[in-house]
């Protein structure tokens, strides 16, 4: 199974707690991040963009940094891991996207990637005058089909002349191209969502769910099996959750519960009102998740809740879901969590470890305790 790790461009990662870390995101943060978990061998980095957070005490979200910018910096200094960044496909045309892609892919030689996402948060967009009316929640997928046509054929071809309802190309040109094929990423749940990555994207991801129900996001990957079998396209599931660990579940769990205790309320009550905007596009379940106001701590992402052997156990239970490919994940301390990983989790992973791979000492004795 592949690793990746949602890295934290917005001040304090995924937690909307007082009582979680509070930092503001920096490229340093960033680097040192992404170092360590090239260092462990993880497969990939990604990182989001919000152009506007949730407020709130915490302030949550109304620090960014910008996301293609980030990632560039970071392909200069990274030799091994690979690279997503996410295009806000409202404010970035595809032409513009596809020459910074191809910028980045020279930079990391061939190690960068393209999540497109359509937008959500209306807030985001009409700030800058850009939002196109709420009836673009109903026909956001028509508009990313369009948009994803223009950058396969600038990547591919390196020439576009396109002519859709959204977007019209004319004699569109793109030198140089990457270097090989750009892989893109969507996290499409609702229908229209699956649809659109079976037919357009190479990877898609999806939100985990529950406390420690490391199986409870099969439904997602069964559908897109199915959407893929009318396409026939080959495009697997990646799964995004959180992982809060420590040397037993008891403390782990204390952790997870001091958390929640400091849930900042009113940022998770702006989130739940900007989700409650869409009104036209009612299955797309990743939002609802996102913004369901009875358990939103961590924006209601799947999250794994234990000691470092329970963690791996449910990782590994993960990967047995057909269809499944690889995991995204977040952690409460993003440095401290990808070094525990790293020298923790990771080498008790079965779906991670092969039989030449060296086990830290710390590793071995816990292998040796579940025995």
């Amino acid at each position: 199974m592949k690793v990746g790790v949602f890295i934290p461009i917005g001040n304090n990662g995924w937690l909307l707690s007082e009582t979680a870390p509070q930092y503001k995101p920096t490229f340093e943060l960033n680097k040192q991040i992404t170092l360590e978990a090239e260092h462990y061998g993880l497969d990939f980095v990604l990182s989001m963009i919000k152009l506007r957070g949730f407020g709130g005490k915490t302030e949550f979200w109304d620090h960014n940094l910008e996301s293609f910018t980030l990632m560039a910096g970071l392909a200069a200094v990274t030799t091994k891991i690979k690279l997503y960044a996410t295009a806000a496909s409202l404010v970035m045309p595809p032409a513009i996207v596809a020459r910074m892609a191809s910028t980045i892919d020279s930079i990391s030689n061939g190690r960068f990637g393209v999540n497109l996402v359509t937008g959500w948060q209306r807030p985001e967009y009409s700030q800058m005058g850009m939002w196109p009316g709420d009836a673009f929640f109903g026909t956001r997928y028509e508009y990313l089909t369009e948009y994803v046509q223009v950058l396969r054929e600038l990547w591919g071809k390196g020439q576009s002349d396109f002519k859709g309802q959204h977007f019209q190309m004319d004699d569109c040109r793109l030198s140089p191209r990457p270097q090989g094929e750009m892989k893109v990423i969507c996290a499409g749940s609702s229908d229209a969502g699956m649809a659109f990555s079976a037919r357009h994207a190479d990877y898609n991801f999806c939100f985990g769910k529950g406390l420690n129900t490391p199986k409870a996001f099969a439904p997602a990957a069964e559908r897109l099996i199915e959407a893929t079998e009318k396409t026939g396209r080959h495009v697997s599931t990646y799964v995004l959750m959180m992982v809060i660990a420590d040397e037993t579940d008891e403390a782990a769990r204390a952790k997870w519960e001091h958390y929640k205790a400091g849930a900042d309320q009113e940022a998770i009550a702006w989130m739940g009102q900007q989700g409650a905007a869409d009104t036209k596009s009612g299955t797309d379940t990743n939002v609802r998740q996102m913004t369901d106001p009875t358990s939103a701590v961590n924006i209601n992402m799947g999250t794994l809740v234990g000691s470092y052997a329970s963690v791996a156990r449910m990782l590994d239970e993960m990967a047995e879901v057909p269809g499944t490919e690889g995991v995204l994940l977040t952690f409460d301390d993003f440095v401290q969590g990808v070094h525990n990983f790293g020298e923790r989790i990771q080498p008790l992973m079965a779906s991670r470890v092969c039989a030449d791979t060296p086990v830290p000492s710390r590793a071995r004795a816990a292998l040796a305790a579940a025995a």
